[in-house]
């Protein structure tokens, strides 16, 4: 069988780190799970179905522009990643796209067993800027986390991004998609910043 993961890396002092697609089927309980606790109110999937989520998770992987996927560490879900192109997302009204502008979200799993451990939150967040910004050949990071999730922001923060405007990204009514809208802080994270030299 071949190795379904698009980036992997060794994060020293957790073990190895691998980010595959998500499979919307096969990964639903988990993803339903995590998406369903009150720590993830934010995500905005509080009290869908698990069968909502596998279908909003099938509609985008029907979609060119947006793109989820799972992190695992040694093989356990740890969290979800998902990237979009901020010209075909409401982000794109808010703020001026640069060429090689990548949209990303992160949503991390809660603790395990064996409890939080100090550094996994940075030590993540560090393999997700290197499958984005250099696996991807991106150049800048925009994420938009709500303004009142206060722990998201300052993780952004602490990882090197520079926080941006707080804007209102527009409520979205479409068939197959309902966002409300959201007001976010928006924060940039550029190549050159998070791998100097």
């Amino acid at each position: 069988m071949s190795d379904p993961h698009v980036y992997e890396q060794v994060l020293d002092g957790f073990g190895t780190v691998g980010i595959r697609p998500l499979d919307a089927e096969g990964d639903a309980d988990v993803v339903h799970g995590w998406v369903s606790e009150e720590r993830a109110a934010f995500w905005g999937m509080n009290g869908l179905t698990r069968d909502q989520v596998a279908e909003i998770y099938a509609h985008m992987a029907g979609l060119d522009t947006h793109h989820a996927f799972l992190a695992e560490l040694d093989g356990t879900p740890v969290a979800l990643l998902q990237t979009y192109e901020p010209t075909e997302d409401r982000v794109g009204e808010c703020y001026e796209v640069e060429p090689g502008d990548i949209g990303v979200h992160v949503l991390l799993a809660p603790a395990g067993a064996e409890g939080a451990r100090t550094g996994w939150s940075a030590a993540l967040l560090g393999a997700f800027t290197s499958y984005v910004l250099v696996g991807l050949g991106r150049r800048r990071i925009v994420v938009d986390p709500d303004v009142r999730n206060e722990k998201a922001v300052a993780r952004f923060l602490r990882h090197g991004f520079e926080a941006g405007p707080v804007v209102t990204l527009p409520e979205i009514d479409l068939p197959d998609v309902y966002l409300p809208e959201k007001k976010a802080q928006l924060a940039f994270l550029r190549r050159e910043v998070a791998f100097p030299g």
